[in-house]
């Protein structure tokens, strides 16, 4: 079973959760560990609870959470993990499925509606683009998956730079996955959830064009994206749920990367 580790960069501290038999524990009194399958981290001297605490993190915001964007300035496109800006300023990075909306949320979510490139022509970001945001952190646009368009050679160098980017990247704090909130589960979707939980990598699912739905519809996809999930995951990643056109969700998701944001 998996377990939701996007808690995991709500405490201040630069270390990775992940699977595997020896790893850097999130929990700030234990510096090394093993992570197991049932959600303890075991480490020499004794057991500490990692969801637990996770959990009382996330239970126990910061108060004063509201974010006002100031100011979002464009900083740089990267081909590689080792171009992207130096520093320790936290990333939150967005990625999805081409045509999910994705460059349409940005503009919505900072109020510059010309700051990511929207196209009606899927899978025109190519690079990993930083955005400055308040100049307290960076905005990550990263390229969609799963263009069918690319021949393969392209569509694996695209992937070889996306998970680097999301591995490797020290600074990244919070992914937040969209997927269309009109369709059912992609395979496609759920298998890169699947491997980025597996991966340890603290995640949010974002459901977009939530506008096109009635209440009762959105209800019915998001509990389908629950139930598939839950067959794998012991605790289910947040989720959010937007509309550009509308202007939904904003406040949701800028309350959320401030709470975090907080306590690092």
């Amino acid at each position: 079973m998996l377990v939701c580790s996007h808690k995991s960069r709500l405490l201040p501290l630069p270390y990775r959760l992940a699977l595997g038999p020896s790893v850097p524990c999130p929990i700030i009194w234990a510096k090394e560990c093993t992570f197991a399958p049932d959600g303890v981290s075991h480490f020499p001297g004794g057991v500490c609870s990692t969801n637990h605490a996770l959990r009382m993190a996330w239970n126990n915001p910061p108060q004063n959470t509201r974010m006002v964007i100031k100011t979002a300035e464009f900083i740089k496109s990267s081909a590689r993990v080792d171009q992207c800006p130096e520093g320790h300023l936290p990333e939150y990075a967005f990625i999805g499925r081409s045509n999910v909306g994705k460059s349409s949320l940005i503009n919505m979510l900072t109020g510059f509606g010309g700051l990511a490139m929207t196209s009606s022509k899927p899978g025109k970001t190519q690079l990993i683009n930083h955005f400055l945001i308040n100049k307290q952190w960076h905005l990550v646009d990263l390229p969609g998956y799963g263009y069918a368009v690319r021949d393969k050679s392209q569509r694996l160098e695209f992937r070889r730079m996306i998970e680097q980017y999301i591995l490797e990247r020290e600074q990244l704090v919070n992914l937040f996955i969209l997927v269309d909130s009109r369709l059912e589960p992609q395979k496609i979707d759920l298998e890169f959830i699947q491997q980025m939980g597996e991966a340890g990598v603290p995640l949010s699912i974002i459901m977009t064009k939530i506008d096109k739905l009635s209440f009762s519809k959105l209800k019915e996809s998001k509990e389908r994206y629950q139930k598939v999930l839950a067959e794998e995951w012991e605790e289910l990643p947040p989720f959010f749920f937007t509309s550009s056109e509308k202007n939904e969700g904003r406040d949701e998701l800028l309350q959320y990367i401030e709470s975090i944001n907080q306590t690092l």
